[in-house]
């Protein structure tokens, strides 16, 4: 089950976040995602559990708890939209305005 947790303070890491959840059940992975500009928490996560029963029993528990001052939100994580490859906005060389 694959379990999103938001609302994490910016000082949590990965191994703080597969923590909070090895106490219900075995972890496969758990990754706090960083903002690859400023390379600091963007204050979200996903952690993996190989267990749904374990994974819900997880959310159960974690949803709403609070640490480090912060209420946290987790829930199962939808599944990863895909991207488009065309630019969402008038041409590939950007301007959009421009009739030329």
């Amino acid at each position: 089950m694959n379990i999103f947790v938001s609302n994490l303070s910016f000082d949590i890491i990965d191994a703080d976040l597969k923590d909070f959840f090895a106490e219900h059940g075995e972890v496969t992975s758990a990754k706090v995602i960083i903002d690859k500009f400023t390379n600091k928490s963007k204050g979200f996560g996903f952690v993996e559990m190989p267990s749904d029963d374990a994974g819900k029993k997880a959310i159960a528990a974690l949803d709403g708890a609070t640490v480090d001052n912060r209420e946290l939100r987790v829930s199962v994580a939808r599944p990863k939209e895909e991207r488009s490859s065309k630019p969402a906005y008038g041409n590939s060389r950007g301007g959009g305005n421009n009739r030329w």
